[in-house]
């Protein structure tokens, strides 16, 4: 085997950086536009990161500390920087947050030289992961994690409680930790996301309210609610404003996904969720819009969109299998997606806000759930006849 030096890794990591990312042509469903390669990867993580630089303490030039996966980013734009928070997963498959930027949404992507550094405030948590911001109006960006602890009251190893962590910055490099978001109506909670405005002068959450770590029970759905105090976070009352329906996109698993983005029409949101079906589970995007003027009120109801690789792209999976915690609206409109797929690695997609507000708006909400799907395909069938045969 032959002995890399760690200048060729180096060599290699910036070629890999430089890499130019130009947009898939050849698919097209008029809603967004998918680019070739990923925006990151496990390659993407500098060397300095996994190995030992000194040959006398490391010979062979082995990784020592190795990383499995850059997936599930949090999407924010500081200044004229695009920023992701990526959860990154080593090789003893703990989670850690590292940021990384570049000044172009779509290529370029570099981490900073050191990853995010949590302050240790609970003793009793193992892993976190899936980072959500949002630019608050109070002037600080805040993150919404996953917080995941083992579940004290189950001899089950696989048994863990999952809790929404909150942290604060300003330039996402000096990081305050809050005390983990309280719900009284949940028992636990991930997939949270806090609204950027304040609504009725409190901090608004958009929760996801589940009885144990995977199941939601009956509570399941979107959630909403409201606190006053971001560094007490308690939610007295939480109500549901979307909830889960059988058969859908929102079946399983749904979230309020990335901060929601404001448009004259009302709020964006862009997230995950999981529908059962005979080839198995199957991730999608869906998007859905609430109320400008009062954000616990869903206008326009979740519609699905299949973002996800294909082809060679598809790993392990019969079916796309789709993740996005991040997005970024652009100051010219331009909104980019930043989403994961079965191959762990991190892709963008590239939209605008009067697509997905004419997507939103004109588009059938899951119609595939409707007893009449079939009519409706084939009146739009009738529809387009009619025109080609003009």
């Amino acid at each position: 085997m032959q002995i890399r030096s760690f200048a060729s890794l180096m060599d290699e990591y910036e070629q890999l950086i430089s890499r130019r990312n130009p947009a898939n042509t050849r698919f097209y469903n008029g809603l967004f536009t998918r680019y070739e390669n990923p925006v990151l990867t496990r390659r993407h993580i500098p060397p300095f990161w996994m190995y030992d630089a000194d040959p006398a303490q490391n010979p062979y030039m082995m990784q020592r500390l190795g990383v499995n996966a850059t997936m599930n980013s949090g999407a924010i734009k500081l200044g004229d920087k695009y920023c992701l928070v990526v959860r990154v997963e080593g090789m003893d498959r703990k989670s850690f947050f590292a940021v990384a930027e570049s000044d172009r949404p779509t290529e370029g992507f570099r981490f900073r030289d050191y990853p995010v550094v949590l302050p240790d405030t609970c003793a009793e948590e193992t892993n976190v992961y899936d980072m959500r911001l949002t630019q608050h109006e109070d002037g600080w960006i805040y993150g919404v994690f996953c917080s995941e602890s083992k579940d004290a009251q189950n001899t089950d190893l696989s048994a863990a409680v999952a809790a929404a962590g909150i942290v604060r910055t300003k330039d996402l490099e000096n990081w305050e930790r809050l005390p983990n978001l309280v719900t009284l109506r949940s028992p636990q909670q991930r997939n949270v996301v806090l609204h950027p405005e304040f609504v009725n002068g409190q901090y608004a959450f958009y929760t996801r309210p589940m009885d144990d770590f995977i199941e939601t029970g009956s509570g399941g759905g979107i959630g909403f609610g409201l606190c006053k105090d971001i560094t007490h976070a308690v939610i007295d009352e939480e109500k549901i404003i979307s909830a889960r329906r059988y058969h859908t996109i929102t079946e399983s698993k749904n979230g309020a996904g990335a901060a929601p983005i404001k448009c004259d029409k009302g709020w964006i949101h862009i997230a995950h969720g999981v529908r059962n079906t005979a080839a198995g589970l199957r991730y999608v995007l869906y998007a859905f819009m609430t109320d400008l003027n009062d954000p616990s009120k869903v206008i326009a109801e979740p519609g699905g969109m299949l973002l996800g690789p294909m082809g060679g792209e598809r790993v392990g999976d019969v079916s796309n299998v789709v993740f996005s915690n991040g997005a970024i609206a652009d100051n010219d409109g331009k909104v980019y997606i930043y989403y994961a797929s079965s191959d762990t690695r991190l892709h963008v997609a590239e939209t605008d806000i009067g697509r997905l507000c004419d997507y939103l708006l004109n588009t059938p909400a899951d119609a595939l759930r409707s007893p009449d799907c079939v009519r409706q395909r084939c009146a739009l069938i009738e529809k387009n006849l009619k025109l080609m045969a003009k």
